[in-house]
């Protein structure tokens, strides 16, 4: 496909910019539909009289239906969108940053797509549509799939579909909550993710993090213990990746402990582990779910993270080597690349 692309640049180099134009007006309308002129025009950074004009030939083409409460895509419209994925990741250079990111990190697989979740929300739910369809090549029937809480999981959950597998799925939080909002912690994503998929879940009423007493009568309790070990038993594992103080805070850690994870250039928390710059453990909170070691025995470790702010937390994780695959966005990507090259 890149000789194709190559050909076409030589040949048309007109070509490629306008289906660029095209393929980013029909997404932004498929994205935020209903929309208006206007506010396409604020999404796609392109004027009102070439916005209109596209939209024009997209309406002609069948592929957006046009109403008084704005723009929707059309069912066809979605197929198409579907079907120029690939090449247009292709086109705008996303496979080849996958590959540097796959060869920089040793892993399998990584799924980049175009923006920055930092400024644009809509960016996470991008990621997360590319989590639920590598989720679906991968699933098969009796699957335990334990997922972490978090904004970007909130919105892998938000875009969530049927599976599309016979059997079912049972879905399980990967460790207790941290008090944070009810709509962003495990619990509340686990269910949405198996509404959306027909499929079954289990709570863990805990807090995170414990202190040592607390966390060994937890343990022992038999309903706690039961859910655990379904958790480490999981065949699919996603998780994000916070930033090291940020979590610090989120969790009401102790001035003490935030004074030493500064000093120790903590830069990125998963699972309540801290890691410097190098991928270190510099430190460990007590929590009840997955630990570190139990990623080795898990077939499918997805982390999903994007955004500047995550490129330096998502280097240092990755050099603890326990996940297969990164979906991230753009912004991510370019940042973790220039984190290797220091």
């Amino acid at each position: 496909m890149r000789s194709l692309i190559d050909l076409q640049k030589k040949l048309y180099p007109d070509l490629l910019d306008v289906m660029q134009q095209r393929y980013s007006v029909l997404h932004s309308v498929d994205l935020f539909q209903p929309i208006g002129r206007r506010g396409l025009a604020e999404h796609t950074n392109l004027t009102e009289r070439i916005v209109r004009s596209e939209i024009d030939f997209l309406h002609k083409q069948g592929l957006i239906h046009i109403t008084s409460k704005g723009m929707h895509s059309t069912k066809e419209g979605k197929i198409l969108l579907d079907q120029l994925a690939s090449f247009m990741s292709e086109v705008m250079g996303l496979s080849v940053l996958e590959k540097q990111i796959r060869e920089k990190l040793h892993i399998d697989n990584v799924i980049i797509v175009p923006g920055d979740s930092d400024q644009q929300d809509w960016v996470k739910q991008e990621m997360g549509k590319a989590c639920v369809a590598y989720l679906k090549n991968v699933v098969q029937s009796d699957f335990t799939i334990a997922v972490t809480g978090g904004t970007t999981m909130a919105a892998v959950a938000e875009v969530m579909k049927p599976l599309e597998k016979d059997g079912s799925y049972l879905f399980v939080p990967a460790r207790g909550g941290i008090g944070e909002k009810v709509e962003n912690q495990a619990n509340t994503i686990v269910s949405e993710m198996a509404r959306k998929t027909n499929g079954e879940y289990r709570l863990l009423y805990v807090p995170d993090p414990l202190s040592e007493s607390t966390y060994q009568t937890i343990i022992n309790e038999p309903s706690i213990n039961e859910i655990l070990q379904q958790i480490k038993g999981a065949n699919i594992v996603m998780h994000g990746i916070g930033d090291a103080l940020k979590m610090a805070e989120r969790r009401k850690t102790s001035d003490k402990i935030l004074s030493e994870l500064t000093s120790q250039n903590a830069v990125s928390e998963a699972f309540g582990y801290y890691f410097d710059g190098d991928g270190n453990i510099v430190h460990k909170v007590r929590t009840v779910g997955i630990q570190l070691e139990d990623l080795v025995n898990i077939n499918h470790v997805v982390t999903i993270a994007g955004g500047t702010s995550k490129g330096q937390a998502i280097a240092s994780y990755f050099k603890q080597g326990k996940t297969n695959v990164l979906v991230t966005d753009e912004a991510a990507a370019k940042q973790l690349l220039r984190e290797y090259s220091l």
